[in-house]
């Protein structure tokens, strides 16, 4: 079973996450941002991968903190999970449709942490959080999974189908990324024979 557990303390952030690759897209989340609850709930329900995260921020400053150490611990316990990354797919794309919106998400699993971000928001708060840190998050998620990550929203008009579409997009694309592919369980899927210097 490919599962990790990251526990991420700083003086502005107190942060747990269980995950599990194999899992069934079992959540419990609670970062005391109920908007990005949600984003989480999906990102786990989406891609079957089961997630436990509890997060202490520093909320009576804003939500910064909390949302971008969020994506972090969550990006370093994908990484931890995937071990010497043997098997795997790699890649993984997605086109989400959401009523008027259309988010297209594709990923690597390379090792090359990069985020493209095309992404545009017609309100400036979903709830209580700002849409910027939106952006943040994925940011962060992509560094500390080590993914090269491409997110752009195709067109849409409602700042919360596009987000949700986003993280649906992510689910949908890291699921296929990380299924093992039974034809070359034996070796990492690169002509290097490594990924991020974990070697075949």
């Amino acid at each position: 079973m490919r599962s990790a557990q990251i526990t991420r303390n700083t003086n502005e952030t107190q942060i747990s996450v269980e995950l599990n690759l194999d899992g069934t897209g079992v959540y419990e989340v609670s970062t005391g941002i109920g908007f990005l609850d949600h984003m989480l709930e999906q990102l786990s329900r989406h891609s079957l991968i089961d997630l436990k995260v509890k997060a202490i921020g520093d909320l009576h400053i804003d939500a910064h903190h909390t949302t971008e150490d969020s994506g972090i611990a969550i990006g370093e316990a994908v990484l931890k999970a995937l071990g010497d990354r043997k098997g795997i797919t790699r890649y993984g794309h997605a086109y989400v449709p959401m009523d008027e919106t259309l988010t297209r998400v594709a990923l690597d699993i390379s090792g090359r942490p990069y985020l493209v971000w095309k992404v545009e928001f017609t309100r400036d708060k979903l709830g209580d959080m700002d849409t910027e840190l939106f952006k943040e998050w994925f940011h962060a998620f992509a560094g500390s999974a080590g993914v090269t990550l491409h997110v752009e929203n195709l067109y849409g008009a409602n700042s919360h189908h596009i987000v949700e579409s986003c993280f649906k997009g992510l689910a949908r694309a890291l699921r296929a990324a990380v299924t093992l592919d039974p034809r070359k369980l034996d070796s990492v899927p690169s002509t290097k024979g490594t990924l991020g210097g974990v070697t075949a």
